[in-house]
């Protein structure tokens, strides 16, 4: 998981279920809220920019990175930001969009280590799939994981993703080549409605 230590320590979470992520493409083109993903804020995208110390050209060049593979229906990159303030949770990233005779993408993700177990990727994965098989029309959707990843597997599975295979040494991860379990969800599927007692 990775930490979001950069953005500081976070606010002592309540018991309650946290309120829904505020999940929005990363480009300022829509006008919308959570549930329709239209809703794309530059101002949260230049906040993490600022809040890195990341350097204005590679800041201008990533976010003309984001513009061109939407434009070019490649990648369609989300954050996750908390309802209460310009927290950035996490993100995901529906990549290697692939039109044809094939209408798959492939599905990415990461949660900060203080919001993990929170239901915000659960909640936030289910969107993005209404977004793929709604607004883009696709058939497919694929995600991978490490077999040790037990709350990825879980999380795919939660929401809605079939176990197809194992692929032997499939990315390089940390320098090494890493075996991976292989997901996929096909429009049709029933994809679970996200409840708070389905967190991940």
């Amino acid at each position: 998981m990775t930490n979001l230590a950069p953005w500081g320590s976070p606010s002592p979470q309540p018991a309650a279920a946290p309120p829904p992520p505020d999940l929005t493409p990363s480009r300022p083109t829509y006008d919308g809220r959570l549930g329709e993903l239209y809703a794309i804020y530059l101002r949260h995208l230049v906040l993490m920019i600022v809040t890195l110390g990341w350097s204005r050209f590679w800041g201008r060049t990533r976010l003309r990175r984001y513009a061109a593979d939407i434009d070019d229906d490649l990648a369609y990159p989300f954050f996750i930001f908390l309802n209460d303030g310009d927290l950035l949770a996490g993100g995901l990233t529906l990549s290697h969009v692939r039109r044809g005779v094939a209408q798959t993408g492939t599905l990415g993700y990461w949660i900060g280590e203080p919001f993990a177990n929170q239901g915000l990727m659960s909640e936030a994965v289910r969107l993005v799939l209404d977004f793929a098989f709604t607004r883009l029309g696709l058939h497919r959707v694929e995600a991978a994981c490490l077999p040790i990843n037990t709350p990825s597997i879980r999380l795919l599975r939660k929401s809605g993703f079939t176990e197809e295979g194992f692929a032997r040494r499939y990315l390089r991860i940390a320098g090494e080549w890493q075996d991976h379990l292989l997901f996929a969800i096909i429009a049709g599927d029933r994809i679970p409605p996200y409840t708070a007692q389905g967190r991940g």
